[in-house]
């Protein structure tokens, strides 16, 4: 990854979008996903899956918004200044990722609610869209993100 200087609430405008690089998703990882953390048999076993409403191997919802996290960091877009989630709202899974699936995240700055009585932090909303190989959406969710202004330098 390529360093990026740090961020702060100041340096962020609505509309502001970001993409990141991509992941592959092996048969492998999703199952060793589902193992620790969802552990549902369309996630380990082959023929169960097959037979399950997914139609075959499927990861968990829960391991795309892991990969999502992962991507998001990775891409420097958030550098680390002490931005913190603060939840999420809307979070969907709209098409199953599938073994060999390639997924990056796209993101756009929706929202951003300045501080307000000398407080330095702000609120920011940007939503993400985690998309495969075919630019299909996979999940979409609203991070809501705290997120500190810039020091500024006292004239006196």
């Amino acid at each position: 990854m390529r360093h990026m200087a740090d961020r702060y609430f100041d340096d962020f405008a609505v509309g502001d979008t970001f993409e990141t690089a991509t992941v592959v998703v092996t048969a492998e990882d999703i199952s060793d996903f589902a193992r620790r953390f969802d552990p549902q048999p369309w996630h380990l076993d082959l023929a169960t899956a097959a037979a399950s409403p997914f139609g075959g191997l499927a990861a968990s919802g829960w391991h795309t918004t892991a990969l999502t996290m992962r991507l998001i960091v990775d891409s420097g877009f958030l550098r680390a200044t002490g931005i913190l989630g603060l939840g999420v709202d809307d979070l969907r899974w709209l098409k199953p990722v599938r073994p060999g699936d390639t997924l990056r995240v796209r993101g756009e700055v929706l929202f951003l609610d300045p501080p307000i009585g000398g407080k330095r932090t702000g609120i920011m909303r940007v939503q993400l869209t985690t998309i495969d190989q075919h630019d299909e959406a996979v999940q979409r969710e609203v991070a809501i993100l705290y997120v500190p202004r810039r020091a500024h330098r006292s004239t006196t």
